[in-house]
């Protein structure tokens, strides 16, 4: 059997690629096929004033939830955070990044701000009563909870690491898991912000 000449496979490449643009946008997040309406409340923000989920309707929502003594993955996820706002540019004010503390008994205020501006001015931290934060978590499957050790600082926590994305119009559109590619997190938010554009 003769192999195909280079011609015709270089032919068929570029076909294969070009009914792959034509197709539809592919989101990189796990998807709600029919997206709910986000859980809405209300927290205290770190750098004063109570803020309230809807009055960020208009923009699209990242929502974190950690802590400021966590060793890792907080750290890596709001790095991706300030990516993200450098790589969006002028389109940076279309975006809320809300980081929400499961751990309100050391994330004070005062440490919850200095902590996320370290990251990017724009990203908000968020905590409140312990039974505020716990009714939130709730509504968004969040675990958290101490683990005990035997250094200074006496015990971390357990929490979900995923980021949730919450579209212009309040609606719970996708989650990511932690490791996500940052690019991947921007890519769905310039499709959605491209879609929001075209209606």
């Amino acid at each position: 059997m003769k192999p195909f000449p280079r011609p015709i496979i270089f032919i068929g490449l570029f076909l294969l690629l070009l009914l792959q643009a034509c197709g539809p946008y592919q989101f990189k997040g796990t998807l709600y096929e029919d997206p709910p309406a986000a859980a809405d409340f209300e927290l205290s923000r770190s750098d004063g004033g109570r803020l309230r989920l809807s009055d960020l309707q208009g923009k699209i929502v990242l929502l974190f939830f950690g802590f400021t003594t966590c060793p890792d993955v907080c750290p890596v996820t709001l790095s991706d955070a300030k990516r993200i706002y450098e790589a969006l540019d002028d389109q940076a004010e279309n975006l809320a990044y809300l980081f929400i503390t499961v751990d309100p008994e050391r994330d004070t205020p005062e440490k919850l701000a200095g902590y996320v501006s370290n990251f990017n001015e724009n990203i908000i931290g968020l905590t409140g009563t312990e039974e505020e934060l716990a009714a939130v978590r709730e509504d968004y499957g969040i675990y958290a909870a101490k683990v005990p050790l035997k250094s200074g600082i006496g015990y971390t926590m357990d929490h979900t690491a995923r980021v949730y994305l919450i579209d212009s119009e309040g609606n719970l559109r996708l989650t990511y898991t932690f490791g996500t590619p940052y690019e991947d997190i921007l890519q769905d938010i310039k499709q959605i912000l491209k879609e929001k554009e075209s209606r």
